[in-house]
């Protein structure tokens, strides 16, 4: 039997969250969803290293507290105030480990890859990733400091 994409992928999301320390994070208006948790793997240190030519695991625990039929996912680097997109290979979180519809009143563990390319510059920003309903509302924002190194 060969195993579905989505059964490698929560596999893989397992194993890296079981290497991952929950991270402080700054909730910037999670309206339709509380976050339970935010692990983004590897991230040993508070602001997280990100070296160009990786790639990292993202995974967040959240309770909805509304019903949606999808959801997707908007990421921006932070600098000075203001958000500039950042591109992610799967912006739709049912593709993202979300069982959906979502339900009011269920957790779901959201995992996605954030790649950081060897073209990025070498900052410090803050990195903002949201999850918006059907209606557009956020079902989690959350931001981490980072630093972009070669």
């Amino acid at each position: 039997m060969v195993p579905s994409p989505l059964a490698l992928l929560l596999a893989l999301g397992a194993a890296a969250t079981a290497l991952a320390e929950p991270l402080r994070f700054v909730d910037c208006g999670s309206v339709d969803g509380n976050i339970q948790e935010v692990n983004v793997s590897p991230c040993p240190t508070q602001p997280c290293p990100l070296h160009k030519g990786t790639s990292y695991s993202i995974n967040v625990t959240f309770a909805s507290k509304i019903d949606s039929q999808g959801s997707q996912a908007r990421v921006y680097g932070e600098m000075m105030h203001v958000d500039i997109p950042f591109p992610i290979p799967e912006p739709d979180g049912c593709k993202s480990g979300i069982q959906c519809p979502i339900q009011k009143g269920h957790s779901y563990s959201y995992l996605n890859k954030l790649p950081v390319k060897s073209e990025y510059p070498s900052i410090k920003l803050v990195v903002k990733w949201e999850l918006v309903d059907d209606q557009d509302q956020l079902l989690f924002c959350w931001k981490i400091p980072v630093q972009i190194t070669s």
